[in-house]
């Protein structure tokens, strides 16, 4: 049985074979709409964080599939507080197929996975979110027609985004540059396996608070909310640290003329991102929301149709 909790966890080809996937189904429900290869499975989605892509994405993804989606709010599960992680996953997955889970702590996602009977799949965690990099990168691939010696441009903080994204362009051999405040980088370990995944790939990745010298030559720029859920105390103190890592116009126009601009959403206008940079002809945020579906139908295809 396979989870989906980080991709560093997933070889190359496994990856690969996920965006094909996606691709070969997003064409068919373009076509007319997808085979129900789903037909009779169930996913249980936990939410301790609310979301609107990824619950949406899910359910829409199962239901194009042909199955079905049960949401699970931060009220119902309360998970390892009014019942136990283990309990939780050794009680639901006797009544799903799988379980998706949008969490806090990645450690109870892996709890989740160590006592299920199912596939569980990382929703997002403080550690890393998956889905939301096979997607971005699923849609430089279709924009662009390759990744392997692209370049993208994280700028902002290193976060669980970013760290996925570390991990999924080091496996692809992507370069990949992060530019951070002081303090704000992303975690060393992130960083080590990355360069370790980066050193069998061909690709570079490089760590700088430069934002300048990050988005050179990038194909991609890249940004997230200065500060993520669970880290409200911390708002006011980053506010006034990020600011010269806005992506704005003078720092697109510092990369190559036809980069593109990527945010996961949900963005702040007007801190990590400017609406004339959002909003601009650089920017392909929307359709890379669009295809948190359909990398989420390739990611459930390959777990539960064993495709």
């Amino acid at each position: 049985m396979k989870h989906f909790l980080s991709i560093a966890d997933l070889s190359p080809e496994e990856i690969s074979h996920i965006l094909e996937l996606s691709a070969s189904l997003k064409e068919e429900w373009r076509k007319g709409g997808n085979k129900p290869i789903l037909a009779g499975k169930t996913l249980g989605m936990i939410f301790q964080k609310p979301s609107l892509r990824t619950r949406v994405s899910f359910e829409m993804a199962m239901r194009h599939l042909g199955g079905h989606a049960i949401y699970l709010s931060p009220d119902e599960v309360q998970l390892g507080k009014r019942e136990s992680v283990a309990d939780v996953a050794r009680v639901l997955s006797r009544y799903v197929d799988a379980i998706m889970a949008r969490v806090f702590a990645h450690k109870d996602l892996e709890e989740l996975a160590r006592y299920s009977r199912v596939p569980v799949i990382n929703g997002l965690s403080d550690y890393s979110h998956p889905c939301q990099a096979v997607g971005d990168i699923f849609t430089i691939w279709e924009k662009r027609g390759t990744i392997k010696g692209l370049k993208l441009a994280f700028v902002g903080d290193g976060n669980n985004v970013c760290n996925s994204l570390l991990f999924i362009t080091s496996k692809l051999g992507m370069d990949m540059a992060v530019a951070s405040p002081k303090g704000y980088e992303p975690h060393p370990e992130v960083v080590r396996k990355a360069m370790e995944f980066a050193s069998q790939s061909g690709s570079r990745i490089t760590i700088t608070n430069d934002p300048a010298e990050a988005v050179r030559d990038a194909d991609v720029i890249y940004t997230d909310v200065w500060t993520s859920m669970g880290q409200e105390a911390e708002a006011e103190e980053r506010a006034k640290v990020f600011p010269p890592y806005q992506v704005n116009l003078a720092l697109v126009a510092k990369a190559k003329p036809e980069v593109m601009v990527m945010h996961c959403l949900p963005a702040h206008r007007g801190q990590e991102i400017t609406d004339e940079v959002a909003d601009g002809p650089n920017s392909v945020i929307f359709d890379q929301a669009e295809n948190r579906l359909h990398a989420q139908k390739g990611i459930l295809a390959y777990l539960l149709a064993g495709m």
